[in-house]
């Protein structure tokens, strides 16, 4: 093989394309990832539990008195409190991240949330529900953040990008859950018809603590932390099957090694290296966008304030309602597994494109719809919005629910990975939080008339995904550090018929010095020598 086929494949992608053989049929890498599913991919769980319950919630006749029938801004405050907290949490997250590991940082969260949804079962009066829910959303942000960086930096590189998806997917587990235990617990004629599902929040954390130990730390961490023997007995027993005669643990580790020390040569300490180069300036501005993007597309309208929409359109009885919140929760999570599959195979940047136009598309149908039902009052007009409601679903999964966190993990390098994940967190819950103030008050107040604003934000997602997010596919972690491939690297041009993405990534002569790197492993005459490579520079 030679040098210039290595750069501009990529030593690790021509390794794994020869390997025919799939995941379920390699023993360690098959108990590794059935184990990630409690630990990691039940995180987002959680999130799905929490919306779909307090969706359901607002039906339940026994929690409106508890809190004296809440609506407008104090029902926002109690849907938007769980966001609050997540905001707090943010300046901590990867400090514990990044010095005790992906793993506790992940246990951290659980055990907050396991209080979190204790006191939420247990509380008397308002603020004590209120405080409750802001120490379930400063748990959750601790485990998605650790979560989604251990399943990109502990995953086999055939099977990154399909974990990754698979994290966000699983939010449908707990939107299913959530609703499907309002459903049954609607007939009970007290106060348990909400403190039970408070308290069934915290399953999800306690199946993680179960777990927590099945699963290694990321080797990418070890190695930042100097336990390089550690990092490397790890990819070959889950990326060559404990085999050490196998070429991709011995390159994938040369490569991580080599760009950690790259990366640590010229970063800058704390939250000032999100800023330090026009590089990571880009990186930043879009991690910053897509949490904007992906809560606040409308999602939080059909997850958090289902139930006055179905009044508006004439649906009024409470077991219909909740019914309903189930069915949108079980066709989500259905939706969300298939896209899953499916996505991550394709270019990110036109998988964003075609979710966002899909997006307006869907909303502009719901906005005519409603407006109709609301002039009209006829059933017919009322079955659109409903309709509508179910297609925004797959149009919504195509995108910001199957690669958000594969794109992050993507564009983030390891030792901004945690902070830019969290960077994405602070936008996303900021919007979060606003739009469940927002939203009860503009359905109350502007009616169908509100849902203009999603169309005007769609269209303006629409054109910034095309001109500023780049492609990423086809690339590992380490060699995306570095990017400046024909892929990603030239400039957009007006005057071009069919103008390539936008470059966010930097540093061409860094690029050929890490494929030099996985060069040099491949052509060594004894490869369980080849981890014996410098020291990282302190």
């Amino acid at each position: 093989m030679s040098p210039t086929a290595v750069i501009a494949e990529g030593a690790v992608e021509k390794l794994i394309k020869n390997d025919k053989v799939r995941w379920w049929n390699k023993p360690n890498l098959r108990s590794l990832y059935l184990c990630l599913v409690p630990f990691c991919l039940f995180i987002e769980s959680t999130s799905g539990f929490d919306s779909s319950m307090m969706n359901g919630m607002q039906a339940l006749v026994y929690w409106k008195e508890y809190f004296d029938y809440p609506k407008g801004g104090k029902l926002g405050l109690l849907v938007a409190c769980y966001n609050l907290g997540a905001l707090t949490s943010i300046p901590f997250i990867s400090l514990l991240s990044d010095h005790v590991g992906r793993r506790w940082s992940i246990i951290v969260g659980s055990v907050i949330m396991m209080i979190g949804a204790v006191l939420q079962g247990l509380s008397i009066n308002l603020p004590m529900f209120v405080m409750a829910r802001i120490f379930l959303g400063h748990g959750i942000v601790y485990a998605i953040v650790g979560g989604a960086a251990l399943l990109g930096e502990l995953g086999h590189p055939k099977e990154r990008a399909f974990l990754g998806a698979m994290f966000n997917a699983f939010y449908g587990i707990g939107g299913v859950l959530g609703a499907g235990i309002v459903v049954r617990t609607i007939l009970i004629p007290n106060d348990w018809s909400w403190r039970l599902p408070s308290f069934l929040q915290a399953l999800p954390s306690v199946l993680q603590i179960v777990f927590a130990f099945t699963v290694p730390e990321s080797p990418r961490w070890l190695i930042s932390k100097g336990r390089n023997d550690e990092a490397l007995n790890i990819l070959i027993k889950y990326h060559a099957e404990g085999d050490a005669s196998q070429e991709l643990p011995h390159v994938e580790y040369a490569e991580i090694k080599q760009a950690l020390e790259m990366e640590n040569d010229s970063r800058r300490r704390g939250w000032a290296e999100m800023f330090q180069t026009a590089g990571m300036r880009r990186r930043s501005l879009l991690g910053a966008m897509l949490g904007l993007f992906t809560q606040f597309s409308g999602n939080n309208l059909i997850s958090q304030y289902l139930v006055p929409i179905l009044v508006k359109i004439g649906i009024k009885d409470s077991y219909t309602q909740v019914r309903y919140n189930i069915g949108t929760q079980a066709w989500g999570f259905v939706i969300g597994i298939l896209m899953a599959s499916i996505t991550p195979r394709f270019p990110r940047r036109k998988m964003f494109l075609l979710c966002s136009i899909s997006l307006l598309g869907v909303y502009t149908a719901w906005t005519i719809a409603q407006a109709r039902n609301r002039i009209t009052g006829t059933k017919e007009s009322g079955y659109a919005v409903l309709v509508m409601i179910f297609l925004y679903s797959p149009a919504y999964c195509l995108g910001y629910n199957a690669l958000t966190y594969v794109y992050l993990v993507e564009i983030f390098p390891y030792y901004v990975r945690t902070k830019g994940i969290s960077w994405f967190q602070m936008f996303g819950r900021a919007a979060s939080m606003f739009g469940s103030f927002v939203n009860p008050i503009g359905l109350e107040n502007a009616d169908w008339k509100y849902l203009i604003v999603y169309v005007c934000w769609l269209c303006f997602e629409v054109i910034f995904i095309y001109f500023f997010f780049p492609e990423t596919i086809g690339k590992t972690l380490e060699e995306l550090t570095f990017c400046k491939s024909t892929a990603c690297s030239r400039t957009f041009d007006m005057r071009r018929t069919n103008p390539p993405p936008p470059t966010v990534f930097e540093g061409e002569e860094k690029q050929k010095e890490l494929a030099a790197t996985a060069q040099k492993v491949l052509d060594h005459p004894n490869i369980t020598e080849v981890h014996e490579v410098p020291e990282k520079k302190a």
